[in-house]
């Protein structure tokens, strides 16, 4: 029905090699892989996250010769469709952090976003350096893309943790969410210094000071966005890649301190978009990675030489998401409840009520 109804407005491009063709093979893929591994229970462990359902989906979409011969998506629409999902994941995790709780643990927020970044990006630009051989600014490169947490992995996660109760008190799920998202903001700026330095693009001091620059306009922008959007809870590209992400994360934040009731509405329609774009979002990273075909789009335009590299750097991508992103889900989910005390509202509840009625007694008396 759906694929009858796009092929009245859209011709061509639901046929096979047409774009949203290509769109809604991996769309059903994914959704068809995601709930497949929903199905498998293994005794006295969670259920296997879908999102591994997912990417292997599109791997399977992008190297069976019969599906990849008439799935073409092109790299405009990707790139749009990931940076929507990312948007979509962003505003999900402003609107869930705490407010009290990231105010408390802001020292600790920052420690843990760019410690354990920096740390893997340049322990993995050692290792790729002297056993690929690789040069040290693609090294480097390489680390970034690597180093970067999945939003899309630990937000959700997280999410479901905080819904339950488990580490409310203490703010962790908003400690893990901010962090997390600090540290993709790293990652991005860091990943877009050493592209700019692979690919010789202005003087090296620009390159390093524009990630520092678009942060900060993205805080600033976020802050001013965040009070305006307070009170109504009903583009273009500049060159400032960093500054989007955490533009995002800050107006959702800020925002969200001001709909009071309204947050509960807004946060299930998020939601419900979350549900819609998760398909899409790891499905293209089962067909391409996320940052790793930036490079090779780069080195395919403008210089061929450098191919070799860029291809190592998209496969070492897809590796590390294939493999950490499904068992990171997975362990959150069984060690978060042993690990997290859990908050029980109804003991609060019970203590308020005895307090009440013990107040009355004593003023009878």
């Amino acid at each position: 029905m759906i694929w009858c109804v796009a092929w009245v407005f859209s011709g061509p491009e639901v046929l096979p090699n047409g774009g949203l063709f290509g769109l809604l093979i991996i769309f059903y893929c994914a959704l068809i892989g995601g709930k497949l591994l929903e199905i498998i229970k293994i005794p006295s462990v969670p259920k296997i996250p879908p999102l591994l359902g997912m990417l292997l989906a599109g791997f399977v979409v992008r190297n069976v010769p019969f599906l990849s011969d008439v799935t073409y998506i092109s790299n405009e629409l990707s790139s749009t469709l990931r940076n929507t999902a990312l948007t979509i994941i962003l505003v999900r995790a402003g609107l869930g952090l705490d407010p009290e709780a990231l105010k408390n643990l802001k020292r600790v927020c920052i420690r843990l976003s760019m410690g354990p970044c920096l740390m893997e990006a340049c322990s993995t630009a050692v290792i790729s350096h002297f056993l690929m051989n690789f040069p040290w600014k693609w090294a480097f490169l390489l680390g970034f893309v690597v180093g970067a947490v999945s939003p899309a992995v630990v937000v959700p996660s997280m999410l479901r943790l905080q819904e339950k109760g488990y580490g409310v008190e203490k703010g962790i799920p908003t400690l893990l969410i901010a962090a997390s998202s600090l540290d993709d903001i790293v990652s991005i700026s860091g990943f877009n210094a050493c592209f700019s330095i692979v690919f010789s693009s202005g003087n090296i001091s620009n390159n390093i000071l524009s990630p520092l620059r678009d942060a900060g306009l993205g805080v600033l922008s976020g802050i001013v966005l965040g009070m305006f959007a307070r009170h109504f809870p009903s583009s273009h590209k500049f060159n400032m890649n960093t500054a989007g992400g955490l533009c995002t994360l800050v107006l959702s934040f800020i925002a969200g301190t001001g709909w009071s009731k309204e947050k509960v509405r807004v946060q299930k329609i998020i939601g419900i978009a979350w549900d819609i774009f998760q398909p899409l979002l790891f499905g293209l990273v089962g067909a391409e990675a996320v940052l790793g075909p930036l490079a090779l789009e780069k080195a395919r335009m403008s210089a061929p030489h450098l191919e070799s590299y860029s291809k190592d750097v998209m496969t070492v991508a897809f590796l590390s998401i294939l493999i950490t992103a499904p068992n990171g889900a997975l362990i959150i989910g069984i060690l978060g409840p042993k690990l997290l005390t859990r908050y029980d509202t109804n003991k609060i509840n019970q203590a308020i009520l005895l307090l009440l009625f013990l107040r009355e007694e004593w003023t009878k008396s």
